[in-house]
């Protein structure tokens, strides 16, 4: 079956060809379609389109589809294009001539448009409590390490004092900022595409604004052309804000495999968490964050992709969009996964507490020593030059005691600062996500929570 089907038969081939992957990436979108359709026909019969006795068949209809799409065992039936066709097809069977009726005022360009958008807004709440809660351990590793020596580096080169606590919370910023970039794309993503239909509205007296409230949007893609000029646009704004972080993801699992490594020594896991050599009896590899690493890069490659998919695309729908939808939802998963095993990963982490020690890095506290000077009188370039000539005359002595006390340093680490901006996106995903899920529920009928 087909929403478009007519009196032919598609040749197979190009049957196969044009639905490619839809039929695996559907099955994420079932409940979504199935909610969307349910608040469409309370608009169409608050619009007169659908009177009482034909919603009530239809929405007792849907709430039972969508019992079984939620289940672990539905499939999209052999011949069947699409889960909107699935779906009205389930509804037809129980809900007879009132079914057919669904499709009334709606395409399938602004159906799928509300399927993605939906799926799409509790991902971003998945991804950013999971994003959270990674934050939030970073910051207790920092202030639990906050005085653990630990060598920065510039150019690969041991460069100035540093510690494991300024590390760590390097990335807990990091990933508050990237959340924040989510709170941003979230903004665009909540807004209501049903009723722009194929692109240029409909000559139906539908009410939009009544999909928007029940589907807990903020407000409408007001522009019926603009709604379907958002299928791909937030793709590729989501894409970014993925790849965005991926990219934080990636490099601290750079960083990972590189410090832990018999050359630095910085810090290791239990060899549980570890692989190792097939022939080296010597060696526990990183595995995990060597595959991180690559899984970001992969994600950080999406958003060109996306720009290239619709590149000179004019407005209006094209096929083009279809393979979107299967990228996305790989990256999407792929930045989920990366982000909970770096968050179990990081629960196992082990320090090496004595690096201070080494005599290696006595050449870190040079810095230290042209501030004593400038301290006591002399000018900074003076005393630069001082300390050069007695590093290289080898009379050069560390100092003994080192004072950090800015914000954002050694000794003032202020997370403080880092978790309130993470408290902030909590409330605020928190409450966008308990307003949508008691509405959703609503419509499904379903209890709330």
């Amino acid at each position: 079956m087909k929403l478009w089907q007519k009196d032919y038969h598609l040749n197979e081939e190009i049957e196969k060809f044009t639905i490619g992957n839809d039929l695996e990436t559907d099955l994420l979108l079932a409940p979504y379609d199935v909610i969307g359709s349910i608040a469409h026909a309370i608009m169409l019969n608050k619009s007169g389109l659908l009177n009482d006795l034909e919603l009530e068949k239809v929405n007792k209809g849907l709430k039972e589809i969508y019992r079984k799409v939620t289940s672990a065992d539905f499939r999209i039936e052999e011949g069947v294009e699409d889960i909107h066709s699935q779906v009205e097809l389930m509804l037809t069977r129980v809900a007879g001539e009132s079914g057919k009726k669904i499709h009334t005022g709606r395409s399938r360009n602004d159906q799928v448009l509300l399927d993605i958008r939906l799926y799409i807004r509790d991902q971003i709440f998945e991804i950013t409590r999971n994003l959270d809660a990674l934050s939030r351990q970073l910051i207790e590793l920092s202030e639990k390490n906050k005085n653990v020596f630990m060598p920065g580096y510039t150019h690969f080169q041991a460069a100035m004092r540093s510690s494991f606590g300024l590390w760590f919370g390097a990335y807990a910023e990091c990933i508050a900022e990237d959340i924040e970039l989510f709170q941003s794309i979230f903004l665009i993503v909540n807004r209501n595409p049903l009723g722009s239909a194929a692109g240029y509205g409909s000559s139906f007296p539908i009410r939009r604004n009544i999909t928007t409230e029940l589907l807990g949007f903020s407000s409408l893609n007001v522009n019926s052309i603009a709604a379907q000029m958002g299928r791909g646009r937030t793709e590729r704004m989501l894409s970014a804000t993925l790849a965005q972080t991926a990219d934080t993801l990636g490099r601290m699992s750079s960083e990972i495999c590189l410090y832990c490594g018999q050359d630095f020594g910085f810090f290791t896991f239990p060899e549980e968490l570890m692989t190792g050599s097939s022939i080296m009896p010597h060696k526990n590899n990183p595995d995990v964050f060597e595959l991180i690493r690559g899984k970001c890069n992969q994600v950080k490659a999406l958003p060109n992709e996306m720009l290239m998919l619709a590149t000179n695309l004019p407005s209006g729908y094209h096929r083009d969009y279809q393979q979107m939808k299967e990228r996305i939802m790989w990256a999407i998963n792929t930045v989920k996964s990366c982000v909970r095993i770096m968050n179990f990963m990081l629960q196992h982490i082990v320090l090496n507490r004595e690096l201070d020690k080494e005599k290696k890095y006595r050449y870190l506290f040079s810095v230290e020593l042209v501030n004593e000077f400038v301290n006591d009188g002399m000018s900074f370039r003076d005393a630069y030059n001082k300390v050069s000539e007695l590093i290289r005359s080898g009379a050069y002595k560390a100092p003994e005691n080192v004072n950090y006390t800015h914000e954002g340093s050694i000794g003032n680490l202020q997370n403080d600062l880092i978790m309130n901006r993470l408290e902030e996106t909590r409330r605020f995903f928190g409450t966008q996500e308990d307003q949508i899920k008691m509405k959703l529920s609503n419509l499904a009928g379903l209890k709330s929570g």
